[in-house]
């Protein structure tokens, strides 16, 4: 594939990628935004609720992400049999984890709730709001493996439309289901769960409608069952390990924020007002190490790697470019961000300027180490990646981070520069890893991966 190709076809699947993850953010924000007339033991109870919710959702995705790879290859080898298997087995996996996850917070949610808050007024709150959010697992479960299905065939713009006809509906039946509507009295915090509940049916029933009502889209299930058992294997084996780094690194990022926590509160302020803000901004290189992703899965699957190696180099350098203008965006947001949260203490606008050239140069770093995270992953090799977050995370990060503010009492500079460390730990190992496996990367190594 032309160079020139390949960047045409990576930013047209990237884009929608972009949105559909900020979309994902907005959601939230007008969530909060309907359920803050409530008062704050509404907003801190749905604060908790979601947080365990998102979290099982979280882990949802990151199964998705490994199907979408045994898709793509799929997609590329043009083979009609190894699509539809491979769906179902991820169907099958990311909907049984959706009914583990489901059967424990039955089971488990008066002492889950009970260890979050000790305040009965609270627990009333969280209970309700979880007694219907819990089920958005099992339609999540579904939604996602659909979208993945999209995604690997390049059509990302399907899975937007889904986000643009949820958002709406939310935002709409929430506010009713909240506040109540001629003779309905409401249900409170309760209806904004209901109305994230049916917003979200809605979605799964307009993406499986696209694929009933696509012509070059085939999935008999019956015709596949019998080896289905051996795929789901397979596909588990490849798409655990990126589970499980999804995992690690979102426990990490929470006890990042309470370590964080530990310092003066105009530090813990200044941190939380800025970390929005990363995960917004970070989206568009995320997305690009997707979409690189997926091309190079077709391609694997296609057996037409002659031009992987140097695909993989202009991913890496577009992958830095935009970083580098994300570095600028925040570079900005320094400038501004006294009048975008005005009336704050002096102490926190010190503490945001003092690490400012932290959540600079932080993108830039991050986003090296996320096109080569999931290059690595479309080349197989899952599990090395999950060993290199696990290690500059778990290892060497987080205990220094402890270290620097539990021991030494050190300042929010220093506790909050142990992020931009943490990836410059793991870019050696990432760019060394990548390199090598390029390099032994043949027609015998892309075979393996087509187990289907």
């Amino acid at each position: 594939m032309a160079a020139q190709s390949y960047i045409k076809k990576n930013i047209s699947i990237a884009w929608p990628l972009a949105l559909n993850a900020l979309l994902m953010q907005s959601m939230l924000m007008i969530d909060t935004f309907l359920v803050s007339p409530l008062g704050e033991v509404s907003l801190a109870a749905m604060g908790i609720a979601s947080t365990i919710v998102a979290f099982i959702i979280g882990i949802q995705m990151a199964l998705a992400n490994g199907t979408q790879l045994v898709l793509s290859r799929a997609v590329g080898s043009g083979n009609k049999s190894s699509l539809a298997k491979g769906f179902w087995a991820g169907m099958s996996i990311n909907f049984s984890v959706a009914i583990l996850f489901l059967v424990l917070l039955q089971l488990f949610n008066h002492p889950l709730i009970n260890a979050l808050t000790n305040d009965s007024s609270l627990y009333h709150e969280v209970n309700q709001y979880l007694s219907v959010s819990q089920y958005l697992v099992l339609f999540n479960a579904i939604t996602q493996v659909v979208i993945s299905l999209f995604n690997s065939l390049g059509r990302t713009k399907t899975p937007f439309k889904g986000y643009l006809i949820e958002m709406p509906l939310n935002a709409v039946i929430s506010y009713f289901l909240i506040n109540g509507f001629s003779g309905f009295e409401g249900m409170g915090l309760k209806g904004a769960a209901t109305g994230s509940l049916i917003a979200i049916m809605v979605r799964m029933a307009y993406l499986l409608l696209c694929i009933r009502y696509s012509d070059d889209i085939e999935l008999p299930f019956r015709k596949h069952i019998d080896g289905l058992a051996s795929s789901i294997k397979n596909h588990f084996i490849e798409v655990f390990p990126i589970a499980a780094n999804m995992t690690i690194l979102s426990i990490g990022a929470t006890v990042y924020q309470l370590l964080y926590s530990q310092l003066n509160i105009n530090a813990y302020v200044a941190i939380t007002l800025i970390m929005p803000w990363l995960r917004s901004g970070t989206q568009f290189i995320t997305a690009w190490a997707l979409s690189s992703a997926i091309s190079i899965s077709q391609a694997i699957g296609s057996n037409k790697m002659d031009d992987l190696v140097n695909n993989v180099d202009i991913s890496i350098r577009i992958a830095v470019g935009i970083s580098i203008i994300c570095a600028f965006f925040f570079a900005a947001l320094s400038l501004v961000i006294a009048k975008i949260y005005p009336d704050l203490d002096p102490e926190t606008y010190i503490a945001l300027a003092t690490i400012a050239p932290l959540y600079i140069f932080l993108p830039i770093v991050r986003g090296y180490n996320t096109v080569h995270g999931h290059v690595l992953r479309a080349l197989g090799k899952t599990a090395a990646v999950f060993k290199i977050n696990f290690t500059g995370q778990w290892i060497i990060s987080i205990p220094l981070c402890a270290l620097i503010i539990m021991s030494f009492g050190g300042s929010i500079f220093w506790a909050f520069a142990i992020q931009p460390l943490e990836e410059i730990v793991k870019a050696l190992p990432f760019r060394h890893l990548a390199r090598k496996s390029l390099k032994e990367f043949n027609a015998e190594k892309a075979k393996k991966l087509m187990y289907d």
